[in-house]
């Protein structure tokens, strides 16, 4: 086989090359979707909670459900985002242990990511409101639970 300008001769005959170029600099990087930063905010968000978890461990059976449905939104955002969840998990800041500071701690949290998923909701294509406005719906629900 000769490679010659862009052909190759094959058998004597030329043919055009084709194929991807492992060094082709023309092509960019995908842009980040939209709900990378949802995405990311879920596993913070469980990530919390399991630490809180261990920080006080009589609200464990309390808090580990919630953390549960943090792990499945996070899931749910990286598969409609088509892309795997970066490699590593968040560390959760260190909280305090006492059951009650734990408890305002998570929901300061639980508000703020009420907030984002609604915005992100309110902002998104008709395909992915629905999947938003559930976690929106759950972090509100997480929110009264924690009282």
């Amino acid at each position: 086989m000769l490679r010659a300008g862009g052909l190759v001769a094959l058998g004597g005959a030329a043919a055009p090359l084709t194929g991807c170029d492992l060094f082709d600099r023309d092509k960019e990087p995908p842009a980040p979707d939209a709900l990378e930063p949802l995405a990311a905010e879920a596993l913070a968000l469980e990530a919390r909670y399991r630490a809180a978890a261990t920080a006080a461990p009589a609200l464990a059976e309390r808090l580990t459900p919630i953390a549960d449905a943090h792990r499945a939104h996070a899931e749910e955002l990286r598969r409609v985002i088509g892309r795997p969840a970066p490699s590593g998990t968040p560390a959760a800041a260190g909280s305090a242990s006492a059951p009650d500071a734990v408890l305002t701690e998570l929901r300061r949290a639980e508000q703020e990511g009420r907030t984002n998923a609604a915005r992100a909701c309110a902002e998104a294509p008709a395909e992915r409101a629905a999947l938003l406005g559930s976690i929106a719906a759950a972090r509100a629900t997480h929110v009264e639970a924690l009282k």
